[in-house]
């Protein structure tokens, strides 16, 4: 069975592997080096994986001048010779790789200059767009955004893919197709349509099939819902985590519902709901910083707002949560959403430290 934490941890894994085996082999060409920093700045999984491929690598460093894991011994083993005084080293190493617990000291030095590469690069400015290098084998690429933040990367085949706040995805890139994961908040996908590499993305149950388009992928609670800005996509059932594996054959999408411009759909467990129409503009309306509210209850107007301010708002009065709200705010100036609340009749506005309390006056 196949969990989504390893759907997105295997291919960053494998790549650290490649990575740490090129470096360790001998000094890499300048535009290697440069590769290998973007790669290890892109997120914190990847100097993760890297330290602890490092740790596996001094640990069979280890074994092989250990008397106990010794070619005599080992031979012995094979034998048959269950008197061997021979344990078991796999266990171990994993254990160890696992753990990154004491034994973790004889890396402190390659965890120093990675920092220090990263740092000595700078931090990426998460407005601009970043261009990603070039696959040349099996690439995977994660990409996180905190509380508040949003950013634009450029990856390889020059589409280009866009978070909101509190967002996790990996991007997985081959010679034969790409697939990505979104597991956390939501995410804009402008996508370079390739006829040969069709463009997938997993969200929740959710698998959307890109045929060269626009759209948005929001996970929320008990729903994945996509919004098609631009073109045309195919939703349906995500497969079930023995099958969700990346694969080069063509899945049969009979089951998908098609989107085009100005459409949306939820996808939860029982699959995708019937599509409906909406403004693609408003719903995407995040990307320039904005939210959008026409008629919407109060509930839910702090609800979005919750999701980028640094104090939460709530509504104290039961009242109050379906009163209509109309408008358009900035995602960042909750302050400007409070003074609009102050002047709506009946409605009292607390601002402490923690968190702003709206309630009946």
């Amino acid at each position: 069975m196949t969990s989504k934490d390893e759907l997105v941890r295997d291919p960053i894994a494998e790549q650290a592997a490649e990575w740490f085996v090129a470096n360790d082999s001998g000094p890499l060409e300048p535009q290697e080096s440069a590769a290998l920093a973007e790669w290890l700045k892109a997120s914190p999984l990847h100097v993760e994986e890297f330290l602890r491929v490092s740790v596996l690598a001094r640990d069979l460093q280890e074994a092989g001048s250990d008397p106990e894991h010794s070619l005599d011994a080992l031979l012995e083993v094979a034998r048959g010779d269950a008197d061997a005084p021979l344990q078991p080293f796999w266990p171990r190493a994993l254990a160890t790789v696992r753990e990154g617990s004491a034994h973790l000291w004889p890396i402190a030095a390659a965890t120093v200059a990675v920092l220090l590469i990263v740092g000595w690069l700078g931090l990426r400015n998460p407005t601009s767009i970043a261009p990603v290098p070039a696959p040349t084998v099996t690439t995977a690429l994660h990409f996180e955004t905190r509380h508040g933040e949003q950013q634009t990367h450029r990856l390889a085949d020059n589409s280009i893919l866009r978070l909101n706040t509190d967002t996790a995805v990996t991007i997985t890139y081959s010679g034969t197709e790409r697939l990505a994961v979104l597991t956390a908040g939501e995410a804009d996908f402008e996508i370079r349509h390739e006829p040969a590499r069709a463009f997938r993305v997993f969200a929740g149950r959710a698998e959307v099939v890109d045929l060269g388009t626009s759209f948005n992928v929001r996970l929320e609670s008990h729903a994945t819902v996509v919004t098609v800005v631009q073109g045309r996509v195919s939703v349906g059932l995500a497969p079930t985590a023995e099958g969700s594996g990346t694969t080069v054959n063509p899945r049969d999408l009979s089951g998908f519902v098609q989107l085009d411009a100005n459409q949306q759909v939820s996808v939860s467990e029982t699959g995708p709901s019937k599509p409906v129409t909406v403004d693609a503009q408003q719903a995407t309306s995040w990307l320039h910083r904005q939210i959008v509210f026409d008629h919407e209850p109060l509930e839910r107007v702090a609800a979005e707002f919750n999701r980028y301010a640094s104090k939460p708002i709530e509504i104290t009065a039961p009242a109050l949560r379906s009163l209509p709200i109309s408008g358009v705010f900035t995602t960042d100036d909750t302050k400007a959403f409070v003074a609009f609340l102050r002047t709506l009749p009946g409605v009292r506005v607390e601002e402490t430290a923690m968190r702003i309390r709206v309630s009946q006056k």
